[in-house]
């Protein structure tokens, strides 16, 4: 199972920009540090809380300091910008770093951003979706004269183009045909895990999909791989979780449900967010629960994976054998204020060094007993 960091990222909104930057910087340093696999930030326009309007430039800034890190776009909100704009960076990106980009992309999940855009309307920011990536991988696999219609977009060079000149050329990626193309999903159900199967693209489970759907995903999955004549691949599915370790289990509570805790902050940042949309129910951990039974602490309880190392890595093998095969682990990454960058990168370490080698140990034996049989 591969380890992925997944930054959305969210901090408090006071502080400038520079502040989080640096934050997030040490952050990713750290990941590379303890050989994380993927780093994976997301792009918001509009909230100072979730601060970054260019995960390109953010990572841009990070691939001289780092040899291994794939970076990972979580993601780019591609009805916000022509098609054309997004093939283009993505590419050069890709060869910035050799190699070293997954392509992140998605609708968005932000109001404030679908009111700046005028994107107010779900169905219409899925095609959108659809359209955009559709056009991106044409310009990625032609050369001019370009004519690509849709139902939002027009992308055309017919002409200025000289071959002689190198003009009206679109850039073509590094990793060829493409990075690998993932759409993240929270839903239950989701059609967008299906679409994946069908195209071939990856799909990430968000980390507040409660656990009892998780396993939904990889069926929506496979019935888009069965529909497209497709062979499912585990590594396409990255599942989105908050993890913490601490040296005991008593003690990893003890953090995680102390009022200085990150993860206080983005759970009661998230419990708001979804009361003010009238959604507060999605965070239920039973289904008689009231709204005033949905605390932070509750929803800790059962969306979080907390506690030893050892405890750690029985749960994520538990959650594996429930759910499905998920081929990465993407981790949540909370904000280091006060005693949060001490705990955090504990819990980090603790996680890629005494974790991670329990479970795939394990997951290699069951591999071994599987092809014995």
């Amino acid at each position: 199972m591969r380890l992925g960091l997944f930054m959305m990222p969210l901090h408090p909104p006071g502080p400038p920009m520079h502040v989080h930057i640096e934050e997030d910087t040490r952050k990713s340093l750290l990941a590379e540090e303890l050989g994380f696999d993927e780093l994976w930030l997301g792009e918001h326009f509009s909230a100072t809380s979730e601060p970054y309007p260019s995960p390109l430039m953010f990572m841009a800034n990070l691939l001289p300091q780092t040899k291994n890190i794939k970076f990972a776009t979580g993601v780019i909100n591609l009805p916000n910008r022509h098609p054309a704009l997004v093939a283009g960076e993505i590419a050069q990106f890709d060869h910035l770093s050799k190699g070293r980009l997954i392509f992140g992309a998605g609708t968005g999940s932000l109001g404030s951003d679908f009111e700046l855009f005028q994107l107010g309307d779900a169905e219409v920011r899925q095609r959108m979706l659809v359209e955009s990536l559709e056009t991106i991988q044409k310009i990625w696999s032609s050369k001019p004269p370009y004519d690509i219609q849709g139902e939002f977009w027009t992308t055309r060079i017919q002409k200025s183009i000289s071959e002689e000149l190198g003009l009206g050329e679109m850039p073509k990626p590094y990793q060829q045909p493409h990075p690998e193309i993932c759409l993240p999903s929270a839903s239950p159900h989701s059609k967008t895990v299906r679409l994946a199967g069908q195209r071939g693209w990856s799909f990430v489970t968000s980390g507040l999909l409660q656990q009892k759907f998780i396993g939904s995903h990889w069926e929506q999955y496979l019935e888009g791989c069965a529909e497209a004549g497709r062979a499912p691949n585990p590594d396409h599915w990255r599942l989105s979780r908050t993890v913490f370790v601490a040296g005991t289990d008593e003690e990893a509570r003890r953090r995680i449900m102390d009022p200085r805790s990150a993860y206080q902050h983005f759970l009661g940042y998230m419990r708001t967010i979804f009361k003010n949309i009238g959604k507060l129910h999605a965070l239920k951990a039973y289904p008689e629960m009231t709204e005033s039974d949905i605390t932070v602490n509750s929803i800790i309880d059962d969306r979080v994976i907390y506690g030893s190392p050892q405890t750690v890595a029985r749960k994520l093998i538990e959650l594996r054998a429930q759910c499905g095969p998920f081929g990465a682990l993407l981790v949540i990454g909370a904000d280091w204020t006060g005693v949060n960058a001490e705990w955090e990168s504990e819990s980090l370490r603790r996680l890629a060094q005494e974790v991670m080698p329990l479970v795939n140990a394990a997951l290699k034996s069951e591999a071994q007993a599987a092809a014995a049989e």
